[in-house]
């Protein structure tokens, strides 16, 4: 104390709150304390004021800081903030949220008003004073006849400290992570509490509980009375940690067995529990003799070749094998609450919820958020919008996957046929797939099944094939002789990555970037887009029904700014795969330096198309329309700005015009359809704004640049000429139907490649020209991940995707873990024509 006073402090800060005030220091006229204390004063004055704040209902929340004086919470009040209390806001939410970041803020702004002598002493209101003494474990027991709403404000406003509890079975088990249920019962197993009237349920997404009201609240964990916590879900299912003890029958299997091993394991004296049938000399010819004589004996007992690879220690062996003799290892189903709707002549089943370690579940918050039809603005489904704790929940089931699960255990071409697998349910599912793309981004039902599905069945295809083929080298080295050092490298997963995508391709791009990241062995956590989150959460069921392990792929519709933030952030994040805006993707590498994780980004693009004169006209604008208006203009690659010789300009526009009066605007569903609706309706105002632009700075609006006068967010194929480089549709990436068309003079090389190139993006470009050594050279000159020649669009599995400058780094597609090559040559001969169709890429 004396020490303390030698300091000469002006100010004492006590930033808890704390009933024990330094009297002397107090009284000394030239020193003060304030104090921080979370509630707003007068109410909940006490130790447990947070908690307090929560066990009764309070729809506000906030701080005070105080002058110090003798009382309990009683002095003087210098500033106050406060904030809303969400419907399961917790105490760690409330701090997490305002408490802690807002109070760290306002203590210095105390401390500079107390410097500045303008620090208020606001005398506290008697009217509305409480205190709250500190909850203790004993007091914290659940009153049972209450409503759901005081049942879920008492349990989360004791989580964690003390812990709200019941008896359930004669024991003591404290409940954690409530949350009110608005909703039909769900199906689940009874389970008597004392106290309760009602028994709770245990369903899928937890311990569901009743008020006397007959509403209902959603307990997520337990904690049993040795400290041991468990999922509320799993609360009867068998704990695999503990050794079974075996019946008579089955000490006679277990000896059967053991006589087996012997017969293998010869040179073996007594096979022990210990005892590794590998490490004793087995081989992979040797399980399937042994699963085979098994099988002999026991034909109930039906075991795989992975069984031995998983449990090779006898010991560990048999209890597997008694398991699955008894059933106990099946799976349990995979429960999924759908969306159904009757549409394109079929029903859908849609997943609505996150997809969390192999389980559709709420968010961790309850909220949700509507996901919208474009074709006509109607609400397809109310999907669950994830929030921090799913996001930190997701990657902690994807690390525990990948570090202790089965998935990291798996061999490689294991992998590979899950894949397959997963590949061929893609294409089963391919109609319902195309549907639910069609309705949820608005793409032409026939382009979605041929591309949206069909590329991601192939997809997977295509890197299942790679799993067995990821190879390291053996490197001769300088001190190899006399010692006979041997160097070699392996290519080893990485862990946990996580994938943002975007909503033009919503199911194609998931397959883009996870289908490479599995092949290889890492798990992963995936965005889709806010606006379409549906076929990746179909695409989560059918993962799960293909038999990939929990925790490998997790799905979290949602905000980009909170979940895709926090993902390229997260600690155990070690890849970010991402498919944007350039300025987001800037955005993620500034995060993912956090642990220095690695990133690869596709971003934007504004792609030149130059059509020189000696083009096959017709093929030309065929090609050239497809360049702007495939997907409605919502294509990465979109031809951004075409650049036609002056000697054909004219007529290459007029051919544009005839053939969009042909193209049929509507209903995607539709067959005939050409043009669907616009993927959201920001989107298409953002367009339109785009538009206009382009005619206020003076370029000639020839076709289009309007709303289609019909429901949805449609948007007529739009043509611009007399566009001139300095213009902002010459500059920027319209992302949709837009067609922005400037002429170059005859034989103008060099000078329209310049003009080309002055972008900063360089994703994709082309050219259309008959003379292959003009094309050749434009394609070596033109500063893009792609150029194509003579065609466009042509994407392949097989070839490698990506771009540089402000388009990104990193490829999608191609040989798995290829050199990064500045250029690869890939030459498609077209057999209707005589005309070269080239890609570089």
């Amino acid at each position: 104390e004396c020490s303390y006073k030698s300091v000469g402090a002006e100010l004492n800060v006590l930033p808890f709150c704390t009933q024990f005030i330094p009297m002397d220091v107090i009284d000394c006229p030239k020193h003060g304390s304030i104090i921080y204390h979370p509630s707003i004063l007068p109410r909940h004055r006490g130790a447990s004021a947070i908690n307090w704040t929560l066990i009764q209902g309070d729809k506000k929340a906030g701080f005070t800081i105080f002058w110090a004086d003798d009382g309990l919470d009683t002095g003087p009040i210098l500033l106050q903030r406060e904030c809303d209390v969400g419907q399961n806001d917790t105490v760690d939410d409330l701090y997490n949220r305002f408490l802690f970041p807002e109070g760290i803020k306002a203590m210095v702004e105390a401390v500079h008003l107390i410097a500045d002598g303008k620090a208020p002493r606001i005398p506290q209101p008697k009217e509305g004073a409480t205190y709250e003494g500190i909850q203790k474990k004993e007091n914290a027991e659940i009153s049972w006849n209450q409503p759901a709403a005081a049942l879920h404000n008492w349990i989360r406003g004791h989580d964690k400290v003390p812990g709200a509890w019941a008896t359930i079975d004669g024991q003591v088990v404290t409940f954690y992570g409530s949350s009110l249920l608005d909703a039909s019962v769900p199906a689940g197993q009874e389970l008597a509490i004392k106290g309760a009237s009602r028994p709770g349920l245990v369903t899928k997404n937890g311990l569901v509980v009743f008020g006397n009201d007959g509403k209902m609240v959603l307990v997520r964990n337990l904690q049993f009375e040795d400290g041991k916590m468990i999922p509320a879900s799993k609360y009867f299912s068998v704990d695999e940690t503990t050794t079974l003890e075996l019946t008579e029958e089955e000490k006679k299997m277990a000896e059967d067995i053991r006589a087996i091993w012997k017969g293998i394991l010869s040179n073996v004296a007594v096979i022990e529990d210990s005892t590794d049938f590998f490490k004793s000399g087995a081989s992979s010819m040797h399980v399937v003799r042994m699963l085979e004589e098994i099988k002999q004996k026991y034909s109930g007992l039906q075991l795989q070749n992975e069984d031995v690879y998983m449990a090779t220690k006898f010991a560990d062996f048999i209890q597997m094998a008694v398991r699955k003799f008894r059933g106990e290892d099946k799976e349990e189903e995979l429960v999924i609450d759908y969306i159904s709707k009757n549409v394109n002549n079929m029903t859908v089943n849609m997943p609505y919820q996150c997809f969390i370690n192999g389980h559709f579940i709420n968010a961790d918050d309850g909220k949700t958020y509507d996901t919208i039809n474009p074709a006509d603005g109607s609400i397809i489904a109310s999907v669950s919008s994830a929030s921090l704790a799913d996001v930190d929940k997701a990657v902690a089931a994807a690390k525990e996957a990948f570090e202790n699960g089965e998935w990291g255990r798996m061999n490689a071409r294991e992998r590979g046929r899950l894949m397959y697998r997963l590949a061929d349910l893609m294409e089963e599912h391919q109609e319902e797939l195309a549907t639910i793309e069609s309705i949820d981004s608005g793409a032409v039902y026939t382009l979605a099944l041929k591309t949206h599905v069909g590329m991601s069945v192939q997809t997977f295809r295509y890197f299942a094939g790679w799993c067995d083929k990821i190879q390291g080298a053996t490197i001769p080295i300088n001190q190899a002789r006399p010692n006979h050092n041997l160097t070699f490298t392996k290519k080893e997963p990485i862990g946990v990555c996580a994938i943002v995508i975007p909503w033009n391709y919503p199911l194609m791009m998931l397959a883009w970037k996870s289908a490479a990241c599995l092949a290889a062995g890492n798990t992963l956590v995936l965005k889709p887009a806010q606006v379409t989150p549906l076929t990746s959460l179909k695409f989560a069921e059918l993962s799960a029904k293909a038999g990939f392990p929990k925790g490998v792929i997790n799905i979290l519709p949602g905000s980009g700014g909170l979940v895709g933030q926090h993902l390229s952030e997260h600690p155990d994040v070690r890849k970010v795969g991402f498919t944007g805006s350039t300025p987001t993707g800037k955005q993620i590498m500034k995060s993912a330096a956090t642990n220095l994780k690695k990133v690869s980004l596709e971003l934007g693009g504004k792609s030149p198309l130059i059509i020189f004169n000696d083009c096959e006209l017709d093929r030309a604008v065929k090609m050239g329309m497809g360049a702007v208006y495939f997907n409605k203009g919502e294509n990465c690659i979109a031809a951004g700005r075409l650049f036609v010789e002056e000697s054909i300009h004219d007529e290459f526009v007029r051919k544009v015009v005839e053939e969009i009066k042909k193209m049929k605007i509507g209903d995607p569903l539709d067959r005939s359809t050409d043009h669907g609706p616009q993927n959201h309706k920001a989107h298409l105002e953002k367009l339109l704004q785009y538009c206009e632009t382009g005619v206020k700075e003076g370029a000639t609006l020839v076709y289009g640049g309007r709303q289609v006068r019909r429901p949805g967010f449609f948007m007529e194929p739009t043509v611009f000429t007399d566009v001139e480089d300095h213009m902002y549709i010459a500059q920027e990436e319209s992302f949709g139907p837009v067609m922005v068309i400037s002429k170059f003079k005859n034989g103008d090389v060099d000078g329209v490649l310049r003009r080309a190139n002055t972008t900063e993006y360089g994703l994709a470009s082309g050219v259309f020209t008959k003379d292959i050594s003009k094309a050749l050279y434009i394609s070596e000159k033109l500063e893009a991940g792609t150029v194509f020649i003579n065609t466009y669009n042509k994407t392949d599995v097989a070839a490698p995707f990506g771009g540089f400058k402000q388009s990104g780094f990193g490829k999608d597609l191609g040989k798995l873990f290829s050199p990064s090559l500045i250029s690869h040559l890939t030459v498609q001969i077209n057999e209707e024509t005589t005309l070269p169709v080239v890609q570089c890429v």
